[in-house]
């Protein structure tokens, strides 16, 4: 009987990782669902939340934080989910507005005429503004703005982060997004082919 090292073993596994020529690399299907929200805000609450419980499901959703790794170009991987996604959840926390990455990311979504579920969290839509604090050029503005514009007209949901019910509203907010995935199938032609696992 041979033995192996925890250190030989190590060295395997690098060399392995080191090697991808020996390995059959994942295929990476496009993400369901892309959640658009001010990381500092709701990463650990909400927008956590629904990516952990929409991965459960066997759905693809797309969280910066989650999908992205050291070295990642950050446009390059967000605008490509993005582009990819068939339905976005825009999270709109009180300081959204005064992130450009976040206002970025919601001009490209509406831009691609993607299915857009908002969620105001702790804010109403009409609290929604952006503001020129200088760093944006007039043309960006607009873009962002109007994005804005957009979604407060689209029906969303609220929620109030000290008094609502956590999990009835992530059941709320899981139904509305596979209800837009399974009607954004059917528009494509695709129908039957979203397979989702419910909890059991």
């Amino acid at each position: 009987m041979q033995r192996y090292s925890s250190s030989s073993s190590a060295m395997n596994l690098c060399r392995k990782i080191l090697n991808p020529r020996n390995q059959i690399q994942p295929i990476r299907r496009p993400c369901d669902v892309f959640i658009n929200h001010r990381g500092i805000d709701t990463k650990r609450t909400i927008s956590g939340l629904l990516y952990d419980h929409l991965l459960r499901l066997r759905l693809n959703p797309f969280l910066d934080s989650k999908n992205m790794k050291p070295g990642d170009r950050l446009f390059d991987k967000i605008d490509t989910a993005i582009r990819h996604c068939k339905v976005g959840v825009a999270v709109f926390s009180p300081r959204y507005c005064e992130s450009y990455f976040c206002l970025h990311e919601l001009a490209h979504i509406m831009e691609s005429r993607k299915k857009v579920i908002p969620i105001f969290c702790d804010v109403k839509p009409s609290q929604l503004q952006v503001k020129d604090n200088g760093t944006c050029s007039k043309k960006e503005l607009q873009r962002f703005t109007w994005a804005v514009e957009e979604a407060k007209y689209t029906v969303g949901l609220t929620f109030d982060s000290l008094k609502g019910d956590w999990s009835e509203f992530l059941k709320t907010t899981t139904d509305a997004v596979i209800k837009n995935l399974i009607e954004e199938d059917e528009e494509n032609g695709n129908k039957g082919r979203l397979c989702i696992v419910q909890d059991s």
